[in-house]
């Protein structure tokens, strides 16, 4: 049995405009899960994003995953010591549920000798999560498409992303939980929306693909989703404009919000500034960050130490 390593599991941002459940990013922003076997008994600390928020005990999100993993398996290690850093805000858009979700899988899963395959952890994650787009991303890394196949298990492709893309992060110091922002959806949309979000979600993924900014700017146009969760975030219309005339090719809630993700060719400072200042005229503090995508997705290191990447 290994007795420690060390699991890293990036950030996401998910739906990117019209792909809502389906398209999702993973960005080189990460949560880090140290585990060690020990004696007996349960050990968890927490240090980073949402530290102070988080239960220290088996009540936390993590363990709850591994645990759920070492039941399915029929394993029981003799205790646990599990070490926390996260990077990934909490309610943000950015996926920390799924990060959290995914690092106590894989760890399980690594305790248990890797009875499952990935794919099978993507089944157990979407099932824990409810919805895959940033848990595929948070396991495959890269640009990926979740979907739903006729086995009733949830599949996904991962999609090579053009090296042009440039992707900036504007976070805004207010949170949004994605159970809150999906109680303003509505049940049923008309037929129009729905073929609106579809050819829009197309032309999204070969724009991403290939690097076309011309076609980005049109296909992160959306009907099903934003229109309804602009209203929880009034300040985001004047975020979004900002970010178009400093010279975003498109801009989107990165998953429910409250975070604006833009995608760019360039002039990412430029961009970032323009959104934080679109939502400091508001009277809301953000922060603007532009980072690089993760291609590697969730890892396990047997290295020996935290290793946090600063």
């Amino acid at each position: 049995m290994t007795k420690k390593f060390r699991v890293r599991v990036p950030a996401s941002t998910a739906n990117l405009g019209p792909g809502f459940d389906t398209l999702g990013v993973a960005l080189q922003l990460y949560l880090y899960l140290e585990v060690e076997i020990i004696p007996t008994g349960l050990s968890v600390e927490l240090t980073g994003e949402g530290a102070e928020k988080l239960p220290e005990n088996s009540d936390n999100l993590i363990y709850r995953t591994m645990k759920s993993l070492f039941d399915k398996a029929g394993f029981e290690p003799p205790g646990l010591k599990l070490q926390v850093h996260n990077q990934i805000p909490l309610q943000k858009g950015l996926g920390s549920s799924a990060a959290a979700i995914v690092s106590g899988l894989v760890a399980a899963n690594e305790l248990c000798g890797l009875p499952y395959s990935r794919d099978e952890l993507l089944s157990m994650a979407v099932e824990l999560e409810g919805h895959a787009d940033n848990v595929t991303p948070a396991l495959f890394g890269g640009l990926t498409i979740s979907y739903l196949g006729q086995n009733g298990k949830v599949g996904c492709r991962k999609v090579t992303l053009s090296e042009k893309i440039r992707l900036v992060l504007v976070i805004p110091e207010i949170c949004l939980s994605t159970s809150k922002a999906r109680t303003v959806l509505p049940k049923e949309v008309p037929l129009e929306d729905a073929v609106f979000n579809v050819q829009k979600t197309a032309i999204l993924i070969e724009a991403l693909r290939t690097g076309n900014f011309n076609l980005l700017g049109e296909a992160m146009q959306d009907r099903l989703h934003q229109p309804y969760r602009k209203k929880l975030v009034p300040q985001v219309e004047k975020v979004f404009s900002a970010g178009l005339d400093a010279g975003a090719c498109g801009v989107a809630f990165s998953g429910s919000g409250p975070t604006i993700a833009a995608f760019c060719q360039n002039r990412e400072d430029e961009i970032g500034k323009a959104m934080k200042k679109a939502f400091e005229m508001q009277g809301v503090a953000a922060h603007a960050y532009s980072l690089e995508i993760d291609h590697q997705g969730a890892e396990v290191s047997h290295s020996g130490g935290c290793g946090v990447e600063s």
